[in-house]
């Protein structure tokens, strides 16, 4: 199926997050991160349109020496970004990298931070993983192997930090639980209960030491299915919950090439989704023969959107897995961030080539009831076929 689509190219401003806090309003992060290319590191508010075109509201430049904002999330009035602090903070041991940006009418305004991440200047190591809770009140926020669990939007700790062997790359929040997607496995923990999430205080107002605060209980740990591999020969890329079912999860496991006679098999993308009442697999759709870049579901619930590093960003059907659209080369680098507007209208990708491309969804897949519609349709057409005909033969009989 086509569907309508239109790139934006955004001179001298590589792209790596973004969030669409409402139908129309989007913000995006980047700049030339922490490199001294003289490429300025910042927040820009558009407002993207019914028909795709872009205007810029606002801009936030960050300090210099600070990276780009490398993650991104959003309640619908603010967004928290992951941005790691200057070199020189760095080299003190101090680094803001977690921060709380209001959006009020189309101005961007910095809020507070937190820093959780310990890095040093030479190090690559950045907030790679952002995501707020369904209900507003959590963010958690990762680096390459720990995460962090803050209250929303005031970034208290509610729990211990959690430090894991294997490497990061997603985590997403279900009804009561957090899911971390490492490159080896699936870790399913417990949130603290409701009572354990306003952080307590001493007698003289400050909050408690860490260690009071309460562990992360593991439910389970899920590993990549053998059929993929297992964890020597596949990485588990990217998690999203679906945003409606409790019952539906989805992964995108990308495998690792292994040599035969000499040469390499086609490195290979996979979207899955599980039914999480016994985490088995429902279904498995090969995307690609390149990995998947990044990934993000419709707030509907309908749609699949994923970038892959063959330049590409498809759609897939959220229910069957059924390839609903590909663009290609939608971008001249793979794509680095997916956002869809709340209603579910629109999808936006962008790429460290300086552009994003503005995607309009189909309706016959968004359409909430056109498949039930046209099922009803369909069974009146054939009552009233069936009593026209009953009639006819009714009256041949006088």
């Amino acid at each position: 199926m086509r569907v309508a689509h239109t790139n934006h190219a955004l001179p001298a401003f590589p792209i790596y997050s973004s969030a669409f806090l409402s139908p129309n309003e989007l913000v995006i992060g980047g700049g030339g991160g922490a490199s001294k290319s003289g490429i300025k590191n910042k927040l820009r508010v558009f407002n993207v349109e019914k028909d795709r075109s872009v205007k810029q509201r606002d801009e936030f430049e960050l300090a210099v020496g600070e990276d780009a904002p490398m993650s991104m999330a959003t309640d619908g009035k603010t967004i928290v970004c992951g941005v790691n602090s200057a070199p020189e903070l760095l080299e003190k041991g101090e680094n803001a990298n977690c921060r709380v940006f209001e959006v009020d009418n189309g101005k961007l305004s910095f809020l507070r931070a937190k820093g959780t991440l310990s890095v040093k200047p030479d190090d690559l190591d950045f907030q790679k993983v952002t995501v707020i809770s369904p209900d507003g009140s959590l963010v958690a926020v990762a680096g390459p192997n720990d995460l962090s669990l803050l209250s929303y939007p005031s970034l208290i700790p509610v729990a211990q930090a959690l430090k894991v062997d294997k490497e990061i790359y997603d985590a997403t929040f279900m009804k009561s639980k957090l899911i971390v997607a490492t490159t080896a496995n699936l870790q399913v923990y417990s949130l603290p209960e409701a009572n354990a999430l306003s952080p307590s205080k001493s007698k003289k107002g400050k909050q408690k030491a860490s260690a009071s605060l309460p562990l992360l209980t593991c439910e389970r740990v899920i590993d990549i299915p053998s059929s993929f591999g297992g964890a020597s020969g596949s990485s588990f890329r990217a998690a999203r919950s679906h945003p409606i079912l409790d019952t539906v999860f989805y992964t995108v496991i990308n495998t690792i090439p292994s040599r035969s006679r000499g040469k390499s098999a086609p490195r290979q993308a996979h979207v899955t989704r599980w039914n999480t009442e016994n985490w088995t697999v429902e279904r498995t759709r090969k995307v690609g023969d390149r990995g998947i870049t990044c990934f993000s579901i419709s707030p509907d619930g309908k749609i699949l959107g994923y970038g892959s590093s063959d330049l590409s960003v498809g759609l897939l059907d959220a229910t069957s897995l059924n390839p609903v659209s590909t663009i290609l080369k939608a971008h001249e680098f793979p794509s680095t961030t997916l956002a869809f507007n709340t209603n579910s209208s629109l999808l936006v990708s962008g790429s460290a080539d300086n552009s994003i491309r503005v995607i309009t969804l189909p309706d016959q897949v968004r359409g909430s009831n056109w498949g039930f519609l046209m099922l009803i349709l369909l069974t009146l057409l054939v009552l009233f076929l069936a009593y026209t005909f009953q009639r006819y033969s009714d009256t041949l009989r006088w």
